[in-house]
């Protein structure tokens, strides 16, 4: 039977387990990547695994999420990201060398090489050829170190493109189509990989907006072909000899088949306040807009700068709107600033803004209250712009310079017609500036760093063995789509991701926020913490301490109707259990404030997949299950997968 390209990298790369669709496999990893808001926990815990050098081929530190500095923490934090890179054989990417995925896409990444990075965006990888997959620190931490990641064994979708694109619509349109089709949720344990005649009509940049992107449909990875076109990107950045050839063979199977046909996509848009709430731009056009920012991983490529300075070169946005662009990269922003794309972008009044997250992640250009702002990056969850009750609009490059234009949502197809604007076909270059001074290359000589560790810098939480029985208190519960953001706060809060103590304070700030306090009051009484959500908790970022530091505040068990991929896995690495309502009705009899039991939970969860519970409050028992598997089995008896490390001695 012939094999597709998922299955023919997890055979290259298979260390044991199953390779059977929603069995645990383990995988050995190439590359790692990290950025700041979750390196500096990751790295502390490889500090703490004792290995003296990174075991991978390459390892990459980035600097692009906490770039403000707003008091001492960010500086240094980054200080220690860059002694301790130094040290254990790690690549340091300076603040304003540019974002982890669009760098790692131009200088590191290669098509049939794994990557793990720390990060939920590392699927954009998957447009140059990789299986790029986000996970916690900890689980990049023990990559690092030579482990292995485990994974789900995945279902594979490949979404079958044919046509081309026509002019004004973009790849960004690609992905919002699949998000309609596929939504955010019910897709964990697949991957999706992209195939037939239209592939050959992306370039590189746009099949990595598509991969990017895909990490909102929940699905583990996405991936294309490594082809002519994989070639001609690796070449044009003088790394033409990482390119190996990758394709699906004739005979491949799949467990799903999407067919989309390019050429009849239009411009579309993801509505507030979930990626998936997407519709045709034009079906909902003509609302006023007070905000355009280009930029993120998503679209912040040469191709799209160049895009967008092209759209406007000569044109003046409309003067309702404030107006930004962030480069993806240094190399990005050097082009553009020879190309004179820079220039344009400034006389159309736009604010040119730092080659990092920024607004992506809330840190900056946070909209008026009220406000709608259209964005070309990946997530729209409520408040994660800064501003609680402004609406965030995410479209291609090319609907945001409409929109930019016009002062409100607008078709770009109209807007061209009307104001007599030709579609701006851009190519990806021959050959891309290359300077690669900003990446610190590890000391040959490790001995004479030494780690610089400031005040704000913690040590990793310790470990507490899930106890006999869980007895506690139902001191949250939550609907459904809880994202990493609503339990850890984004944007300013982010810099203290060192200070597990201090971060912890603003668990579910946005949700509830006296939550930390009474947590840890039930801690102190020796009372147990215990969430209850409901489908899809945990979208979002990788952000693993969406997992440390509710576990610092005696969170004990999670129970919802489904969990999402990285923070599940988060929180059997923190030692917290992810359970399951056997009959989701259970949800609606459960209360906030309830006690609830969970007896012998050690034992139950040994022997079985299903435990029994008990509202002790409301005198009714109730089921719940667990998907662990054996070795996650041990790591949650254990208290977390540092713990089991050292009681096995190995990963």
């Amino acid at each position: 039977m012939g094999r597709n390209i998922v299955q023919k990298i997890i055979d290259a790369h298979y260390v044991s387990g199953d390779k059977k669709p929603g069995k645990e496999v383990a995988v050995r990893i190439d590359q790692t990547l990290t950025q700041d808001a979750t390196g500096t926990m990751a790295y502390l815990q490889f500090e703490a695994m004792g290995v003296p050098r990174v075991k991978t081929e390459i390892s990459v530190s980035y600097v692009d999420h906490n770039t403000l500095q707003e008091g001492f923490e960010n500086a240094d934090d980054h200080l220690y990201l860059q002694t301790v890179a130094a040290k254990h054989g790690i690549f340091y990417s300076r603040a304003g060398n540019g974002i982890c995925h669009q760098v790692h896409l131009e200088r590191f990444g290669a098509p049939g090489k794994t990557l793990l990075g720390s990060d939920s965006h590392t699927p954009t990888g998957g447009g140059i050829g990789m299986m790029a997959i986000g996970a916690g620190g900890l689980d990049v931490a023990v990559a690092m170190a030579g482990g292995p990641f485990y994974m789900t064994c995945p279902k594979v979708i490949k979404v079958n493109l044919t046509g081309q694109l026509q002019p004004w619509v973009a790849a960004k349109d690609v992905i919002l189509k699949l998000l309609e089709i596929l939504t955010t949720k019910g897709n964990v344990g697949c991957i999706v990989e992209y195939g037939g005649e239209g592939v050959m009509t992306l370039s590189v940049p746009e099949r990595a907006t598509i991969t990017n992107m895909g990490a909102e449909l929940g699905v583990t990875t996405s991936i294309f072909p490594s082809d002519k076109v994989t070639k001609a990107f690796l070449k044009a950045q003088g790394r033409e000899d990482k390119w190996v050839k990758l394709a699906a063979d004739p005979s491949a199977k799949y467990d799903r088949v999407i067919d989309i046909d390019l050429s009849e996509l239009e411009p579309m848009v993801a509505q507030p306040h979930s990626p998936d709430n997407v519709a045709r731009i034009r079906d909902i056009k003509g609302k006023k807009v007070h905000q355009v920012l280009v930029g993120s991983c998503t679209n912040a490529s040469y191709k799209d700068i160049t895009t967008l300075a092209k759209i406007l070169d000569g044109r003046l946005i409309s003067p309702n709107v404030s107006f930004g662009v962030a480069p993806g990269s240094r190399q990005v922003l050097q082009m553009a600033a020879k190309e004179s794309s820079i220039a344009t972008l400034v006389g159309s009044g736009a604010r040119i803004l730092e080659t990092a997250c920024g607004f992506c992640i809330g840190a900056g250009q946070a909209p008026p209250s009220g406000g709608v702002s259209v964005r070309t990056n990946n997530r729209n969850f409520e408040g994660r712009s800064g501003t609680k009750d402004a609406g965030i609009f995410l479209v291609s490059v090319e609907t945001a310079a409409a929109c930019a234009l016009k002062g409100e949502l607008a078709d770009p197809r109209e807007v061209a017609a009307e104001m007599g604007i030709e579609y701006p076909a851009v190519k990806v270059p021959k050959k891309f500036l290359v300077d690669d001074s900003m990446v610190l290359l590890p000391a040959e000589d490790p001995s004479g760093v030494e780690v610089r560790r400031g005040p704000n810098i913690g040590k990793p939480p310790e470990s507490v063995p899930l106890p006999e029985t869980i007895k506690g208190e139902v001191s949250l519960k939550v609907g459904d789509k809880i994202t990493t953001d609503h339990i850890m706060p984004a944007g300013a809060r982010l810099k203290y991701r060192s200070n597990i103590g201090k971060y912890a304070e603003y668990v579910f700030e946005g949700v509830d926020a006296a939550f930390s306090k009474r947590a840890l009051e039930n801690k102190a009484r020796g009372v147990h913490n215990v969430v209850v959500g409901g489908l899809s908790y945990g979208q979002g970022s990788s952000r693993e301490h969406a997992a440390i530091c509710p576990s610092h505040l005696g969170v004990r068990a999670v129970i919802t109707k489904s969990f999402e991929r990285i923070h599940s896995a988060n929180l059997i690495n923190f030692g917290i259990v992810p359970l399951l309502f056997a009959d989701d009705s259970d949800y609606d009899r459960i209360a906030q404030g309830d006690q609830v039991e969970i007896p012998n939970v050690r034992e139950a969860i040994r022997k079985g997949s299903s435990l029994k519970a008990r509202n002790v409050t409301k005198g009714f028992d109730f089921e719940v299950r667990h998907t662990l598997t054996g070795r996650q089995i041990d790591i949650i008896l254990a208290g977390g997968r540092l713990a089991y490390t050292k009681e096995k001695g190995s990963f």
